[in-house]
């Protein structure tokens, strides 16, 4: 047995709203992310890259709310773009996953959040994402059996490339062949490119060693082929419970 002390508390999103660090529209998430207060370290990461603009590595325990730092910050930035009807279609946030099992958790967790908001589309593009449509919608209801599929949840290969999502969830493997494959450069530099804000790699203290040297070449090539004439600036995120 482990004695873990709790978490120290800071403001609710509801207050971070009215003080202006979070959009006001952003009252409609609320209810699905959590009326209760959020842990200090959330409401920090909030101030740091919302408010001032800032790079950031969330390290803090297991079960602490490090998915919630960048969720809160990616969905913010969406409805803010939303409200100034600037929400086209093009990737917004890309997120990295070491493994498809957290991909496919946190794609879990959109569909609760993202339900009632259809204007913020999201889709996972992996090994186990199906090229068409129909494959996409059989493989969907075989996996997750009496779910409604939603509207703004992109599943299939050909969608995505037809109209990228403004949240993208994938893996550092998959990445190098988006990266490589002339057919996807839509993701990058076709007309729905223009709008890179956020770069997460969530469970960053997997890229150590040989691997971490090749995550950084491939994490810079991207950052290239985005950043070079596109507007504004790519903010990057990493989490880790054990760095």
């Amino acid at each position: 047995l482990e004695s873990t002390a709790m978490y120290e508390s800071g403001k609710t999103l509801n207050e971070l709203i009215e003080e202006g660090k979070l959009h006001q529209q952003f009252k409609r998430l609320v209810p699905f992310l959590g009326e209760f207060p959020l842990y200090l370290h959330q409401e920090k990461a909030i101030e740091k890259v919302a408010v001032q603009g800032k790079n950031m590595i969330v390290s803090t325990g297991t079960g602490s709310g490090k998915t919630e730092c960048f969720f809160i910050l990616i969905l913010n930035y969406l409805v803010e773009q939303n409200a100034k009807g600037e929400l086209t279609p093009g990737v917004r946030a890309l997120i990295i996953h070491p493994m498809n099992a957290l991909a496919n958790d946190q794609l879990k967790r959109l569909r609760a959040i993202l339900k009632e908001f259809p204007k913020i589309t999201f889709g996972r593009y992996t090994g186990e994402t199906k090229q068409n449509q129909q494959d996409a919608i059989d493989n969907f209801k075989k996996m997750n059996p009496g779910q409604p599929i939603l509207d703004n949840e992109i599943l299939s290969r050909d969608e995505m490339l037809d109209s990228p999502p403004h949240i993208l969830l994938t893996n550092y493997a998959m990445l190098e062949f988006l990266l490589l494959r002339p057919n996807t450069n839509v993701f990058f530099d076709g007309i729905h490119s223009d709008h890179w804000k956020y770069i997460v790699l969530d469970e960053a203290h997997v890229y150590s060693g040989a691997l971490g040297s090749e995550i950084s070449y491939l994490i810079a090539r991207l950052k290239d082929r985005i950043v070079g004439g596109k507007k504004g600036k790519i903010n990057f995120i990493a989490t880790s419970a054990t760095l």
